[in-house]
């Protein structure tokens, strides 16, 4: 979601309404902000000096809060994976107020009209944002993988570390596609595919499911639906590559907290495979999950409603911090291995905990006692505020949608089914969700016959309500 201006009338009621029931926050407290500006003056920079390594940023267009930086280079019969990232602990003061403020908050709040920064714009912004051209304090990973692209070493340190440039996903892909992309982001596509490829091996998957944005244009707001690019993903597997690095690393050690996700039900891909016989798509029965699921194309109707129904495999994800002795299930089961949160510090709470504990035990050291006393509260902290962050993104995106219905109630529109809900057996009214692609509108619609999963339909507007965010459709 972006935007430059402000919310449009119609809608500004009910985002008002969002933020105060989830309690998003407003601007910092003044002594926040104080101790920000002071924080941004006072960083101590790292001894250890990595500005001769030729970091890059790739994040979407005008990203002011940079939290990552990354290069590549072959080693040996492998490759060489340096990720920086942001460095908050340099900044924030442990149980000070720009600390508890975080902890109020903890994560970044994202809507049209701004972000509701989990820190002050001084730092997530200026003095900590990994912005181009500026030398910045960061804690610098350092991966090796073998030629199959698997992790065969991990480290990390504080250094300092300098933006070459900073570009975005289409500037890389369109170098890419073209032949002319810097020797490191043609390492990027490459790391990335077997990345990919050991992901798949080891039973864990990615669903590259289009986005639904909110654009503004001289203050019109508008949806579309926009398709991932292939460099999107292979950026994201150096991420989930730290993450699990992470995890390996304090596993190892027997404390600090990792992302866990608990295992489908046992009956969920049975379930899966008769949604698939059912919307007429062939999935071969020595073919697993992980391997089904790329071949499915989301611009056909059945296609993107079996996409739907495989976000449904696994439900339950959180965190579990632990000190001497490992979580009885420590799996992301949708990676297939143990994971943690580390590459966002700029925009989640966690991440800094994981850093700082990964970056004592690489030293041999313990944790330092304010990230240990924090992992009790942590992961009530981070449901909490996912939970939250969660519904006011959804709840703008369902505010938008009926904006841009608003004056078109009783008319009929082509929409794919996606999803059914189940119906008792004396049932005279049906329910499911709709994708209606010419508005990039996803809703709910009713029907007095059952509803044809991944098909199109004829489906009619019946109600707008600006306040509440909602539209209703019905099979016409």
């Amino acid at each position: 979601m972006r935007s430059a201006d402000g919310a449009p009338a119609p809608i500004a009621e009910g985002i008002a309404r969002l933020r105060e029931e989830l309690e998003v926050p407003d601007d910092f407290p003044s002594d926040v902000t104080a101790a920000a500006i002071a924080a941004a003056k006072a960083a101590p920079m790292p001894e250890r000096d990595l500005r001769e390594v030729p970091f890059v940023a790739i994040d979407p267009p005008g990203a002011q809060d940079v939290d990552q930086l990354l290069h590549l280079e072959r080693d040996a019969e492998g490759f060489l994976v340096w990720y920086a990232i942001a460095d908050l602990g340099s900044f924030v003061e442990p149980g000070g107020v720009i600390d508890a403020e975080a902890h109020r908050r903890g994560q970044t709040f994202y809507a049209p009209s701004g972000r509701t920064p989990l820190h002050p714009p001084e730092l997530s912004e200026g003095a900590a944002s990994l912005l181009e051209g500026q030398d910045r304090p960061a804690l610098v990973w350092q991966h090796r993988l073998d030629a199959e692209g698997a992790l065969t070493e991990t480290t990390v340190e504080r250094a300092l570390v300098r933006n070459r440039r900073q570009l975005t996903y289409e500037q890389v892909q369109a170098d890419l596609d073209a032949g002319n992309a810097d020797p490191a982001l043609q390492l990027l596509a490459e790391v990335g595919q077997l990345r990919q490829a050991q992901e798949r091996a080891r039973g864990g998957v990615s669903l590259n499911l289009p986005d639904q944005e909110v654009e503004a244009t001289d203050g019109r707001w508008q949806l579309s639906f926009r398709s991932t690019l292939p460099v999107e993903g292979w950026n994201a597997q150096i991420s989930l590559l730290t993450g699990i690095a992470a995890a390996k690393l304090m596993i190892e050690a027997k404390v600090g907290i990792l992302r866990t996700l608990p295992p489908a039900e046992p009956d969920a891909e049975r379930t899966l495979r008769e949604t698939a016989e059912l919307l007429g798509i062939d999935w071969p029965a020595d073919m697993p999950y992980q391997d089904f699921v790329p071949t499915l194309d989301t611009s056909i109707h059945s296609h993107s409603a079996m996409m739907n129904a495989c976000t449904l495999l696994f439900r339950g994800a959180g965190y579990q911090a632990f000190d001497g002795e490992v979580p009885e299930q420590p799996l992301h089961a949708a990676m297939a291995t143990p994971y943690a949160h580390c590459t966002a510090p700029l925009r989640r709470l966690v991440d800094r905990y994981t850093l700082e504990t990964c970056l004592a035990l690489v030293n041999g050291q313990r944790p330092a006692d304010w990230v240990l006393a924090a992992y009790p509260e942590l992961p009530d902290t981070m449901r909490d505020s996912d939970r939250r962050a969660k519904a006011y993104e959804r709840g703008i995106v369902d505010l938008v949608e009926a904006l841009v219905l608003q004056h078109r109630v009783g008319d009929t529109f082509t929409a794919v089914v996606v999803d059914v809900d189940e119906a008792k057996p004396d049932a005279t009214r049906f329910r499911g969700r709709i994708v209606v692609e010419a508005d990039a509108v996803e809703a709910t619609v009713t029907a007095d016959r059952e509803l044809p999963l991944g098909e199109q339909v004829q489906v009619r507007l019946t109600a707008v309500d600006l306040v509440a965010g909602t539209v209703d459709f019905e099979l016409a």
